[in-house]
């Protein structure tokens, strides 16, 4: 008892300081980057309690999110041993500093590079917490708040995204691709029960998702015995978006030649543009078809919790399973991804197993799930991810959140507005972009045709600049497209209006200096 005390004293601490320490943008602002000032920030830091320190990075003061090295090199500069005596406390030191020297910033201005960036006060706090707790969320004996917490929220989320019930639901996945995975088991169990016993017993199973969609799709097909080749990929139309006609005539051809559909992926944030597919017209016909519609929101889903960029999800409520990151646009530590029903009985359904020496859980007949939450799942082992939105979502809001996910959207506005209007950069995404990145070409002639340039000569020149950026301080990666590689920036809700106008200043004074 004595211990736990002191563990929880340890935590109030923790909390105190981060509390107390110099917030995010997304924090001082209440979601908004725009009044975000370096200066204030540095301010802040010297207003901050004597004796406290500084409880996360300070990206003002490091030149660039990360010290660019090859495997090689950077073997030598970790000098990475696991000894056979102990090196103490100066050699976890040692180590400590070379791990933080080496590792990428992702809470730098210049990190926007992937689908998730920096995290927030409230979001280590929960990471700690996680870890001093160190207890497995499976049966809710051994972790009965985090066990209540998961189920609630989970809920919660479940009816934000409109879908209702008393069963509503869902519960946490190690990432996007761990949750899809599930959901395809999960479909494929329901559709054809005796495959949980006696597999796939030659079935030709076939599922349908669109060429832009996210590659788990495709991974988790393998993993189910059902085969990549049977994962059919839908063309899509000029805004990246699933053509539904396409998925009709695909799914007859499929039939015809002796398939059996059973599951379509639709997205909503594709990685590359950022697309929605038509949920809507994609439910009619899953409806119509007797299909699982699933939706992996991933990327994209964070967009329900805005008033302004809700209507792009219309038609989720519709779906058969969700997966959505609140690691992702929301901010929330690595990893947070869950996966929604509007009855979550039918993931326990599909997964549930024999373990009686773990799994003291009611029979079939009863009306709730089991509050031991793993049966529901494909995991034993699992982390209590849910507490990093659960504590977010208690901290900012619903509407906190929101005001983040829309600064999001506006900073990626904004960026495009600048690419637009520059006659050297060719914008690929729409305008206004549908989620957070925005994709463009550099065409130092000024033409605004790409196309008259050779591709490999495109994706050459939009790689170098993304090579030499890294010495500007920028992360930015690029995504192939049909006149070849394009420049892909991801913003975020802490990203400033300066660290964007920056971004089109180095792309075309990289190209003139070179």
């Amino acid at each position: 008892m004595a211990t736990l005390i002191l563990m929880a004293l340890a935590i109030t601490m923790l909390v105190a300081i981060i509390l107390t320490a110099p917030m995010r943008p997304q924090m001082i602002n209440n979601g908004t980057s725009d009044l975000h000032d370096i200066s204030v920030e540095k301010k802040q830091a010297q207003d901050a309690p004597k004796g406290i320190p500084n409880a996360m990075p300070d990206p003002v003061d490091q030149v660039s999110a990360i010290i660019p090295l090859e495997p090689k090199e950077l073997i030598k500069c970790l000098g990475f041993v696991l000894p056979e005596q102990g090196l103490g406390k100066d050699g976890l030191t040692d180590i400590l500093e070379k791990i933080l020297q080496y590792s990428v910033n992702t809470w730098h201005q210049g990190f926007l590079h992937k689908l998730y960036a920096t995290t927030n006060p409230i979001g280590v706090v929960s990471e700690l917490i996680l870890a001093v707790l160190n207890t497995n969320l499976h049966v809710y004996k051994v972790s009965p708040a985090l066990s209540v917490i998961e189920r609630l929220t989970s809920q919660k989320l479940a009816n934000s995204f409109g879908l209702t019930g008393p069963h509503a639901g869902g519960g946490t996945h190690p990432g996007g691709s761990a949750s899809n995975l599930a959901a395809l088991v999960i479909a494929r169990n329901t559709a054809f029960p005796a495959i949980r016993h006696k597999g796939n017993n030659g079935r030709n199973l076939v599922v349908f998702t669109s060429q832009d969609s996210h590659y788990s799709i495709t991974k988790a097909a393998q993993t189910c015995g059902i085969g990549a080749r049977n994962v059919w990929l839908v063309p899509v139309d000029a805004q990246g978006q699933m053509r539904v006609d396409r998925l009709t005539s695909l799914l007859k051809e499929a039939r015809l030649q002796g398939y059996e559909p059973f599951f379509v992926n639709a997205t909503a944030g594709t990685t590359v543009l950022g697309a929605c597919d038509p949920l809507h017209e994609i439910a009619d016909l899953c409806d119509k078809e007797g299909l699982w519609m699933h939706v992996d929101g991933s990327w994209g889903g964070a967009a329900i919790f805005s008033d302004k960029h809700r209507h792009k999800l219309r038609g989720i409520e519709r779906a058969r399973s969700i997966t959505t990151n609140p690691h992702k646009m929301l901010g929330v530590p690595v990893t947070c991804s869950f996966l929604l029903a509007s009855d979550m009985r039918v993931f326990w359904r599909a997964n549930r197993s024999e373990a009686g020496y773990l799994f003291h859980q009611k029979s079939d007949e009863d009306d709730e799930v089991s509050w031991d939450l793993a049966d529901a799942t494909l995991q034993c082992g699992r982390k209590g991810d849910s507490l990093k939105l659960a504590l977010s979502w208690i901290y900012q809001g619903y509407e906190g959140l929101g005001r983040y996910v829309e600064t999001g959207f506006d900073n990626a506005q904004y960026l495009a507005s600048l690419v637009h209007e520059h006659p050297d950069l060719i914008l690929v995404s729409t305008f206004p972009p549908p989620c957070l990145q925005v994709c463009f070409y550099h065409q130092p002639d000024g033409s605004g045709d790409i196309s008259m340039v050779p591709v490999d000569e495109v994706t050459r020149h939009t790689r170098s600049i993304c090579d030499r950026l890294g010495s500007r301080g920028l992360m930015i990666d690029f995504a192939p497209g049909p006149h070849g590689s394009f420049i892909r920036v991801v913003v975020n809700g802490c990203t400033t209006k300066a660290t964007l106008q920056r971004i089109v200043h180095e792309v075309v004074t990289l190209d003139s200096s070179h």
